[in-house]
């Protein structure tokens, strides 16, 4: 296991956290579903952003979670 994953297991025991996991998960996984299409296609998030039009520091903080679609 990762220090990442050790963390995460301890914040799921508080039931208020865990709720809130919870349900972002439906975010998280297009996130992560966009991600794998992406590298997938062999595109670098600045090849996906000259296709897209969207800027590669919008496609990146999207893929990190710290951007809002």
């Amino acid at each position: 296991m990762t220090r990442f994953d050790d963390y995460l297991a301890e914040q799921l025991q508080d039931p208020e956290f865990r709720a809130e996991w919870e349900a972002l998960q439906p975010e998280r996984a297009i996130v992560q579903a966009m991600i794998d299409a992406r590298q997938k296609t062999g595109l670098t998030q600045k090849q996906l952003a000259e296709k897209t039009g969207i800027s590669q520091s919008d496609i990146s903080k999207f893929e990190t979670g710290s951007g809002n679609p």
